[in-house]
């Protein structure tokens, strides 16, 4: 079996945790004997090929006759404006100034020219919307030029599904779309783009098979895209398992330490995190809470931290990405993740394959794998403060979260999701 893969980034140049899915499901593949080409915007050269060999859109002429289905999508880039909501993982060195040009922002006339090649910034910066549209036209060039080495075609995200269905349109190869977050994780139901909901909701009608990262997720494409129920396949996300357990580290202080690690945005609830560090500090001083992240909520959290008169006891590290996630996690007496939407979320696993007791919100997919991190919901933040205030006093109860969680990740192996994905593979290309 082979596949024409269509990613956004690929590591060690990663934003959040799509690039980390698709580097652990690559190498599943290629475990289960499935061949790679794995397209990204802009490849640096130094990326991991040991599963995939990388196509780099970059250094691809457009050709003529790609345009297909995408003439409607580039007819109106002109009118489109990047929005906050819209940005699934930012660079927290491109963030502000996104922020700061938003308002700022008016798209150029667009113009795809034959035979040019473009250059991608592969990021997620102000003139996304443009990049989302060259990258079809490069990708389906791509698909034409390697059309007789792959069976079947997979696009993750919103960014890349029109990719894949302008390389099925020029191929005619069957399309695997995969939902890694939808608009409804990005912001409220009241807040959505409905630019980016009516691509995400093209790419998965064109698509002949819809993976979901989740049950939650698969609900999500069925019940607020329309997508049939007999189109859609949950495939729970995995993690990369070491074997090493919790690595040392020196700590320079005796205190106990809780943290959270993700984007601070709203889709992962940091407030309510604040709100139950408040309530725990109330009741023992011994402990310390870190925020480790970026994003559009980090200096409303700051100020928020101020107004509860608990900066003393609370630590913002900025963006965290290889060894310091692990090295942060080597320091963690307990994590939280208490998402308000998480279609999946791999952080837990990354923090209990550390060994670390994790808490989860109740409104993620990843709930719905584990049975030894504590879950709550995530606006309950006096449920909150008594998960973390019990794991970090009774030992009893961080021994048992601690081991059996370690064994319990240690069986959440991507070879086990890459047989599945191959399945689907194997679906629609027998069809």
């Amino acid at each position: 079996m082979r596949v024409l893969m269509f990613g956004w980034e690929f590591p060690p140049h990663i934003a959040g945790g799509l690039g980390t899915a698709c580097y652990g499901m690559t190498k599943g593949l290629a475990a289960n004997g499935v061949e790679v080409l794995f397209v990204m915007p802009s490849a640096s050269g130094d990326e991991d090929q040991s599963a995939v060999r990388i196509l780099n859109a970059s250094d691809t002429p457009v050709a003529e006759g790609v345009l297909g289905d995408v003439n409607e999508f580039i007819d109106k880039v002109q009118f489109f404006r990047i929005g906050t909501n819209m940005i699934p993982y930012a660079d927290p060195e491109d963030f502000t100034k996104i922020v700061e040009n938003e308002q700022k922002y008016l798209q150029k006339d667009f113009r795809i020219q034959f035979g040019k090649k473009y250059k991608f910034s592969g990021k997620y910066g102000s003139n996304l919307m443009e990049e989302v549209a060259r990258y079809a036209m490069a990708g389906a060039t791509l698909a034409m030029e390697h059309a007789d080495e792959f069976d079947v075609i997979h696009a993750h995200d919103w960014l890349t599904y029109l990719a894949g269905m302008a390389a099925k349109k020029v191929t005619g190869k069957p399309l695997v779309v995969h939902v890694h977050a939808t608009s409804f994780d990005r912001g409220s139901e009241e807040n959505i783009d409905t630019r980016v909901y009516s691509l995400e909701r093209r790419g998965m009608e064109a698509a002949d098979k819809v993976i979901a990262v989740s049950e939650l997720t698969r609900n999500i494409c069925i019940n607020k895209y329309g997508i049939s129920p007999d189109k859609v396949v949950a495939v729970h996300n995995a993690v990369d398992f070491s074997g090493k357990g919790a690595i040392d580290a020196q700590r320079g202080i005796k205190d106990k330490v809780v943290t959270f690690l993700g984007r601070v945005t709203y889709q992962k609830g940091p407030e309510y995190f604040i709100e139950a560090a408040a309530k725990v500090l109330k009741r023992c001083d011994n402990v310390r809470f870190v925020m480790a992240g970026s994003g559009d909520m980090l200096n409303r959290c700051i100020r928020h931290v101020a107004r509860l008169g608990i900066s003393d006891r609370f630590h913002f590290t900025g963006f965290l990405r290889g060894a310091d996630v692990t090295k942060m996690f080597a320091l963690s007496d307990v994590y939280v993740m208490p998402s308000i939407s998480e279609p999946f979320g791999i952080s837990p696993l990354e923090a209990m394959q550390t060994n670390v007791p994790s808490i989860i919100s109740k409104q993620s997919g990843v709930a719905e794998v584990l049975n030894y991190a504590l879950k709550i919901d995530f606006w309950d933040v006096d449920a909150m403060a008594d998960a973390i205030y019990g794991l970090l006093n009774y030992p009893a109860l961080s021994e048992v979260a601690s081991k059996y969680g370690y064994d319990e990740v240690n069986n959440l192996k991507w070879n086990a999701a890459a047989a599945k994905i191959k399945a689907v593979y194997e679906s629609v290309v027998n069809k």
